[in-house]
């Protein structure tokens, strides 16, 4: 017997729907402001991003991807990573200007969002087992969206403290990403009972890279603000 495993459909012809348990899904990039609502754990931006990105990030070689982590202004984002990516041997041209372009929109919207004017920006090259258990994220809330590979794995609060307890052995509904999507997770710090568990879908030893952005505001873990001090 094996788990289930669903991206969550959108239900409605509007701009968003509400699923049980505070779920909110919605066809626009201003949905995710209802993440600020008292009664949504998670707000998903059901979004499709050009075919011909895709096909230009899952051709490119694992070890062109990027792999890096930086505490920045949302104004600076664009200064900020492109040396970064030119470090990491990511072709440069009109395809990663517009992978740029993207994360640039996302950092400023979180920042929003969440109120902050500094963002913890972790762009990152997965081939192995990162965070594969089940877990809430010891956060406000975190944005989350993968540019290749394997999507965010997450639970209904209803499931939250079976995933946990079982693990690999939980049997039960097991929701996924689309691919494209754009997820913000309240996380355990956002109140006493809060936090959508979720993990990171297990890729080891299946030959399979995956590239994933992950948003948080500052805090303690974050690395010193770009651009250092003089």
């Amino acid at each position: 017997m094996t788990t289930s495993s669903v991206a969550l459909p959108v239900k409605t012809k509007g701009r968003s729907a509400t699923a049980p348990d505070g779920i909110e899904v919605s066809k626009t990039i201003e949905g995710l402001q209802v993440v600020n609502n008292p009664d949504v754990a998670l707000a998903i931006w059901r979004r499709s991003l050009p075919a011909h990105l895709r096909v230009w990030l899952d051709r490119l070689d694992p070890s062109e991807l990027p792999d890096v982590r930086l505490l920045v202004r949302p104004a600076d984002l664009h200064r900020a990573l492109q040396p970064l990516l030119d470090e990491a041997g990511m072709p440069n041209g009109p395809m990663r200007d517009l992978l740029v372009g993207d994360i640039s929109t996302l950092v400023q919207l979180f920042a929003d969002i969440v109120r902050t004017d500094l963002i913890d920006v972790r762009f990152e090259r997965i081939s192995h087992d990162a965070c594969w258990k089940f877990h809430r994220d010891c956060v406000d809330a975190r944005l989350l969206t993968t540019y290749r590979g394997a999507t965010s794995e997450w639970v209904h609060p209803s499931d939250s403290e079976a995933a946990i307890s079982q693990q690999k052995s939980f049997l039960g509904p097991i929701q996924r990403l689309a691919a494209d999507d754009v997820a913000i997770f309240l996380g355990s710090c956002a109140g006493p009972g809060t936090g959508i568990v979720h993990r990171s879908p297990p890729v080891a030893g299946t030959g399979e890279t995956r590239l994933l952005l992950c948003l948080n505001k500052p805090s303690v873990t974050s690395p010193d603000q770009w651009p250092a001090p003089a």
